[in-house]
Formats: structure tokens, C-alpha cells, sequence
């Protein structure tokens, strides 16, 4: 299934219900009031189910017409930095520069922006990124799970675009200004249920710039599995339902590195994957404000992300 939440009034948890006539919308609210709490709860994902089988497409509203936000509200934005490995030379070993332990960072709540939501490109920003990444939803809650046991606690899977300003990463030691401007994270559309997607190893995440195929790569390449993932980070602290874990980017083809621009108003980003969809995200300048200049100075051994 594909759950999302949509603005009437008040946002509202829906479910997409295909149709000869395209995608429609039930209304989920007399179920639960939220997409993270169906997750949450089986029984009330049957009743959604069921729901959906007796529902009559035609008097449902079409999908295209509604007002999407953010599939889910996360207390946490977890994210994965370098989690894909690259091209090789033929015979050589692609996990002899793999890291021991994933490299984690946190997006605030104010980067969290719908599916349908321009990214506003701050001011003085020089560099502006974006990042295809599979994201997962937190279903029921975790904490210190096993990883033979870490996959039922998926409540499902969206997309999230890593929004990132390189030039804010590279003057400082950590990642957190280049990563949390406002808007940063958009995610969604929809939330896809675990039973769409029986191999999150097995997905192609492609990013498309310009009509451009820029990133064209298989999860089935990451360095660290869903499953590892998610028992790795509930050692640390509680995982909710809701909470995003978002996998990390594969890297840029090779000519798309050749060729890097940073986002400028106007451009728009596509990250599709394979089994959950696409999410596309329009930039656009900021408001005439006053910012600052930084001169540009050696970044010389400031630890860096793996570019997109």
C-alpha cells in the first residue's frame, strides 16, 4: 500500500487506491489520525486494507488534485553518510575501503518539507547539493534489536532528498549546518508498505537533473544493510514509529561529477526508485536579504561527506 498525508483543512492520513482513471485518495481519517500510527498497528493496517477492497474508486477524489505534506511527521531524521561503494577496477576488492561502522548525522525538524514543496536556496549559498537516498519508516518501536529481527520494525519505505550545502559543510568539522537549512529534507510521496518492497537490498535509486540520468545505482551496493542499519542505531537510542532513517546516496555518475553545477533557481531534481516511486523537488531563489560573504580558505583535513 501507499500511505500518504494530505491538506484539507488539517493534514490527513490517506491511503492511494488505483484506478483505470489513475491514482485516488481515501480518506483514512475515521482509522487513525495519523500515517505513523497505522504503522504502527496491524490491526489498524487491516482495517485499511480492507478499506481499500471495498472502496469505489470512481467517487474517490484524484490524487493529482490533493495537497500532499510529508508522508510522515518524525520526531528523528537519521541519515547515512558515505554507505555506497564505488566503481572498481576490474578484479579489485569494491569492500577493501569499507568503513567499519556507518558515519551517522541528524537532520533537524525544520528541514522536513512535502513532496510538493519548493526548496528555497538560502541566501549567499554557493553550492547547494542534493542527495537521492531510500528512506526507511520506523513501524514499531526499537530498541537494541537483534539484526536477524531489525526488518520487522520497518513500517515502510520513502524517498528523501538529502538537500545539503557543500559550502557550509566544509567550514566546520561536522555536517550539521550544511545539512539543516529549512526545507532540506523533502520526503514522500507516500509511504510503501514492507510487503511492496520484500528486498530493500535490491532497489535502483536513479537521480535525474535536466533530463539528465545523473546517479544510476543498486542498494544491493551499500555497505551496510537496512537491516544492519536500524540494529546498529537502536543500540544507541529508541527508534519511534515515524522516525526516519535515510540510507545514504550513491555517488554521482561520472560524467555528472565532470560536469557538477550547483542548484540554482529554477532547477528541479528527480530521485526515482524502483518499487516505491519518485519524488521530485523545484528550487528556487530566496528573497532579496541581506547575508554574509566567507572567503574561501584550504579545507585541508576537514573530514567531508562523499559528494552526490
Amino acid at each position: 500500500m501507499r500511505l500518504v498525508t494530505y491538506r484539507e483543512g488539517r493534514d490527513r492520513p490517506a491511503v492511494v487506491v488505483s484506478s483505470p482513471e489513475g491514482d485516488r485518495l481515501l480518506d483514512l481519517s475515521g482509522i487513525a489520525p495519523r500515517v505513523e500510527t497505522i504503522l504502527a498497528d496491524d490491526a489498524l493496517l487491516a482495517q485499511v486494507r480492507a478499506a481499500v477492497e471495498t472502496a469505489d474508486a470512481a467517487s474517490l477524489p484524484a490524487l493529482a488534485s490533493a495537497a500532499l505534506a510529508a508522508p510522515v511527521t518524525p520526531g528523528k531524521i537519521l541519515c547515512l553518510g558515505y554507505n555506497y561503494r564505488g566503481h572498481v577496477p576490474d578484479g579489485a576488492d569494491p569492500a577493501a575501503n569499507d568503513p567499519e561502522w556507518p558515519d551517522v548525522f541528524v537532520k533537524t525538524p525544520n528541514t522536513l518539507a512535502g513532496p510538493g514543496a519548493p526548496v528555497v536556496i538560502p541566501p549567499g549559498a554557493t553550492d547547494v547539493d542534493y542527495e537521492g537516498e531510500v528512506a526507511i519508516v520506523i513501524g514499531r518501536r526499537a530498541q537494541r534489536v537483534p539484526i536477524e529481527d531489525a526488518l520487522s520494525h520497518v513500517g515502510g519505505y520513502t524517498i528523501l532528498n538529502d538537500v545539503s550545502d557543500r559550502a557550509w559543510q566544509r567550514r566546520q568539522s561536522q555536517w550539521a549546518l550544511g545539512k539543516c537549512s529549512d526545507g532540506f529534507a523533502p520526503l514522500g510521496p507516500w509511504v510503501v508498505t514492507p510487503d511492496e518492497v520484500p528486498d530493500p537490498q535490491e532497489l535502483l535509486v536513479e537521480v535525474v537533473r535536466d533530463g539528465v540520468v545523473t546517479v544510476s545505482q543498486s542498494t544491493s551496493t551499500t555497505i551496510f544493510s537496512v537491516a544492519f542499519v536500524i540494529h546498529h542505531l537502536s543500540q544507541v537510542l529508541t527508534l519511534e514509529p515515524g522516525d526516519v532513517v535515510s540510507t545514504g546516496t550513491p555517488q554521482k555518475l561520472p560524467g555528472a561529477q565532470q560536469a557538477h553545477r550547483p542548484l540554482a533557481d529554477g532547477d528541479a531534481v528527480t530521485v526515482r526508485i524502483s518499487r516505491i516511486g519518485e519524488l521530485t523537488t523545484r528550487f528556487v531563489a530566496a528573497p532579496d536579504a541581506p547575508s554574509r560573504s566567507y572567503p574561501a580558505r584550504s579545507t585541508t583535513g576537514t573530514p567531508q561527506e562523499v559528494p552526490a
